[in-house]
C-alpha cells in the first residue's frame, strides 16, 4: 500500500519528468524541421510529443501540478559544468534524446506506484524514441557521408572481364559517386572477383561502391556498402553483417516503404523505378506523387532509379529528386565518360 506522501512524492518525480521529456522532444523536433528540414521525421517527434501528454493526462494534469514544488527542489542547485557546452548540433541531439529517455523511464517506474497500466505506454515511447533517435542521427549522418553525390552507376560484369574492367576505370576517372556492382548472372566466387576489383580501383578515390543483395560478399569484397530490395535482408539484419561503417541502401517503391527504410536505418533510398528499364521489365512504376512525397518529407539521401536518361531526367528534377542511379544509358554508351558528364550538365 502507498502511502500519501509516497504517492505526493511519485507525483512530483513525474511531473518533473513530463516537463524534461517534453522540452526534450520539443529540441528533437526543432533540430529535425530546422536543421533537417525533414517533414517525416518533425511528425514523427511530434507525433511521440503528442502521445506522451495523451498518456500522462491519463495521471491527472491537477494532480501533477499541485504536487510541484520548485521552491524546494534541491535539484535546482545541482549542475554538471557539461551541461552548459556543447560543441555541435548532433550533440544537442543527442543530449536531448538522452533526457526524453531517462525521463521516460522514470515515468515508467513512477506510474506503477499510481497507475500501474500506464508504466506498459511509457515503456512504449521509450523504445520508440530509441528508434527515432536513431533514424534522425542515422538521417543526419547519411546526410553528412553522401552530401554531394548525385551520379550512382550500376554495373555488371557481361561476358568480358576486360571490358568490364576498363568501365570501372573509367568510372572512376570520371569521378563518379557510387558504382553498384548487380549482376544476377555471377556465381559468388566470380562477385567477389568482380568487386574486388572495383574496391582496387576505388580505394583511396572519391568514388564508393555497393555490391547489390548480398551483404555478405559485400564485406568479403571491401565494398563500401551493400543494397537491398523489399524482398531481400531487412536493414536491421544486413546491418549485423556488414557493421556499423558501411552504407545500407534500400529500394523503394512507395512512400511507406520510404518511411520505414528511414525508421529501419538505412543511409540512403533508391526511388523507383522510375521509368522503362532496358536490363528489367516492371508491372507498375512510381508515381509523380510518390517521386515528390520523398523530395518533400524525407532527407535521407534518395536516388531516383530505372530507366533515367539524359532526356528524361528533368522530369525527376521538376518534382524535387536531385541523385540518380543510372544502369546502360552509361554502361553501354560508346564513351561512358561523356555520358556521366552528359548527366552532370543536365542535372547541374
Amino acid at each position: 500500500m502507498v502511502d500519501s506522501k509516497s504517492k505526493n512524492s511519485a507525483l512530483r518525480i513525474i511531473d518533473a519528468s513530463f516537463n524534461r521529456a517534453m522540452e526534450g522532444l520539443r529540441v528533437v523536433e526543432e533540430f529535425t524541421r530546422m536543421h533537417l528540414n525533414d517533414k517525416f521525421l518533425t511528425e514523427e517527434t511530434k507525433q511521440l510529443r503528442h502521445a506522451l501528454a495523451d498518456l500522462t493526462s491519463k495521471i491527472g494534469g491537477e494532480r501533477l501540478l499541485e504536487s510541484r514544488d520548485i521552491l524546494h527542489d534541491v535539484g535546482t542547485e545541482v549542475a554538471v559544468e557539461t551541461e552548459y557546452s556543447r560543441d555541435s548540433l548532433e550533440s544537442v541531439l543527442r543530449a536531448n534524446c538522452g533526457r526524453v529517455l531517462q525521463s521516460l523511464r522514470s515515468m515508467e517506474e513512477y506510474s506503477k506506484l499510481l497507475e500501474p497500466p500506464l508504466g506498459a505506454g511509457f515503456e512504449e515511447l521509450r523504445y520508440k524514441t530509441y528508434s527515432l533517435e536513431k533514424a534522425i542521427v542515422g538521417a543526419q549522418q547519411s546526410r553528412d557521408q553522401i552530401a554531394d553525390a548525385a551520379i550512382y552507376v550500376l554495373v555488371s560484369v557481361g561476358p568480358d572481364f576486360k571490358r568490364f574492367e576498363t568501365l570501372v576505370v573509367g568510372l572512376v576517372e570520371s569521378g563518379v559517386d557510387f558504382i553498384q556492382l548487380r549482376d544476377k548472372n555471377l556465381n559468388d566466387r566470380e562477385l567477389v572477383a568482380a568487386g574486388q576489383l572495383i574496391s582496387g580501383y576505388t580505394r583511396s578515390k572519391p568514388t564508393r561502391w555497393i555490391m547489390n543483395d548480398r551483404a555478405d560478399l559485400a564485406v568479403i569484397a571491401h565494398a563500401d556498402g551493400v543494397h537491398v530490395g523489399q524482398d531481400d535482408l531487412p536493414v536491421a539484419e544486413a546491418r549485423r553483417i556488414v557493421g556499423p561503417e558501411k552504407l545500407i541502401g534500400v529500394s523503394t517503391h512507395d512512400i511507406d516503404q520510404a518511411r520505414q527504410a528511414v525508421l529501419a536505418g538505412a543511409s540512403y533510398i533508391g526511388v523507383g523505378p522510375c521509368f522503362q528499364s532496358q536490363t528489367k521489365s516492371f508491372d507498375e512504376f512510381a508515381s509523380d506523387q510518390f517521386i515528390q512525397s520523398v523530395a518533400n518529407e524525407i532527407s535521407l539521401p534518395a536516388f531516383a532509379i530505372g530507366g533515367i536518361n539524359p532526356s528524361n531526367v528533368s522530369n525527376l528534377i521538376e518534382l524535387g529528386i536531385k541523385r540518380f542511379a543510372i544502369g546502360r544509358s552509361i554502361t553501354d554508351a560508346e564513351s561512358p565518360a561523356d555520358a556521366v558528364a552528359a548527366f552532370r550538365q543536365a542535372t547541374s
